[in-house]
């Protein structure tokens, strides 16, 4: 192998560590702990009366909207124009920094949205993947909690503390969810 190879190789390594680096950072943000408890919340709501595929697309356009507030009340907080800059930019760079501040927002979906599809479309059993969906966002929180007490520098008795903590708050929102609805 040539040096060219090995130095191509090296970077895409390096852009797929940043890019890996950016959804893990994303994933310990509070919005994506507050989209995590929305998705199990919505699922939770949907499960029982509707249709694999109306959970599925409830979850998806909630959290798109959801998502699009955020973003917004997130842009219009942030805008202050810099020193020179124009108004449009100014508001380009709001809604930019705010768009990516909640972008935890969205990924908090996507397991959950999997699980859901492959039940929607017949390749698992309509339970099997409302389970799965709710078990994943609560294994989700579970990791987020074990993380956050490990990036604290806690023993790992904290850190399964921490874990289980995070994960029941999960389990009661789920099961309030049922409850109320």
């Amino acid at each position: 192998m040539t040096g060219g190879g090995e130095g191509s190789t090296g970077a895409v390594r390096a852009a797929v560590a940043q890019r890996a680096g950016l959804v893990l950072r994303a994933y310990r943000s509070e919005s994506a702990i507050y989209g995590v408890i929305l998705v199990s919340a919505l699922i939770g709501i949907g499960w029982n009366e509707d249709t694999d595929l109306e959970v599925l697309g409830f979850t998806l356009g909630t959290v798109l909207v959801f998502w699009l507030a955020h973003v917004y009340a997130g842009a219009i907080a942030r805008e202050e124009a810099a020193a020179g800059e124009t108004r449009w930019r100014s508001i380009v760079r709001a809604v930019r920094a705010s768009a990516a501040h909640s972008m935890g927002l969205l990924l908090a979906m996507v397991l959950p949205i999997v699980f859901l599809g492959l039940s929607a479309l017949g390749v698992l059993d309509e339970y099997v993947g409302y389970y799965l969906a709710l078990w994943v966002g609560v294994a989700v929180l579970a990791v987020i909690g074990w993380t956050a007490s490990a990036r604290r520098g806690s023993p790992w008795g904290f850190r399964l503390l921490s874990a289980v903590l995070t994960a029941s708050l999960g389990l009661i929102v789920i099961w309030l969810s049922a409850l109320v609805h």
